[in-house]
C-alpha cells in the first residue's frame, strides 16, 4: 500500500535547490491532499559573528523571509494547493527542521533541496539535508531534480 502523506514540510533557504524542492512539494501535497508547511529558518548564529549585533539585521532577515514566503504562498495557491502555511523560525536550521518543526506540526514527510556544499564545507559545517535525513523521525525526501525530473545544474557537475 502506498503511504499517504498528510503533513508535509518543505524548508526553503533562497537557493535554487530549495525552490525546486518547494515546487515538487506543492505537487506531492496536491496528490496527497495534504497540508504543506513552508518553513524558512533564520540562523541566528550568523548574527553572532557580527561584532556589534544590531537587531535591525534580524528584523531585515525576517522581512526578507516574509516577502519570500509570500511569493511561495502565492505560487502554491496559483497551482491549486488548498492548504499551505508559511513558517518563520529562528535557530540552527538542522535541528529546527529535523526535531522542532517535525514534532510541533506532526510532520510525516520533510522535503529539502540537495545542498551545493563542497567537500570542505560539508566537513566544517555539515549538510543540513544530510543531518535532517539522519535525525528526523519521519520520511525525508532530498530533491536533486527540477519539476521535470532533470538534474539541477549543481547535481550535473557532481556526476
Amino acid at each position: 500500500m502506498l503511504k499517504e502523506y498528510k503533513k508535509i514540510l518543505v524548508a526553503i533557504d533562497g537557493s535554487d535547490e530549495s525552490e525546486q524542492a518547494f515546487k515538487k512539494a506543492v505537487q506531492v501535497a496536491k496528490r496527497n491532499d495534504s497540508i504543506l508547511y513552508v518553513a524558512h529558518v533564520i540562523d541566528i548564529r550568523a548574527f553572532e559573528s557580527v561584532s556589534s549585533f544590531d537587531e535591525n539585521l534580524a528584523a531585515e532577515a525576517t522581512k526578507i523571509a516574509r516577502e519570500t514566503l509570500d511569493d511561495y504562498l502565492a505560487y502554491g495557491k496559483e497551482h491549486g494547493l488548498e492548504d499551505i502555511q508559511c513558517l518563520i523560525e529562528y535557530g540552527a536550521p538542522k535541528t529546527v527542521i529535523s526535531k522542532q518543526l517535525q514534532k510541533d506540526y506532526n510532520i510525516d514527510l520533510i522535503m529539502l533541496g540537495a545542498t551545493g556544499l563542497n567537500a570542505m564545507e560539508r566537513i566544517l559545517i555539515g549538510s543540513v539535508s544530510g543531518y535532517v535525513a539522519r535525525h528526523a523521525s519521519c520520511d525525508v525526501l532530498i530533491v536533486r531534480t527540477d519539476i521535470d525530473n532533470k538534474l539541477l545544474p549543481k547535481e550535473k557537475k557532481k556526476k
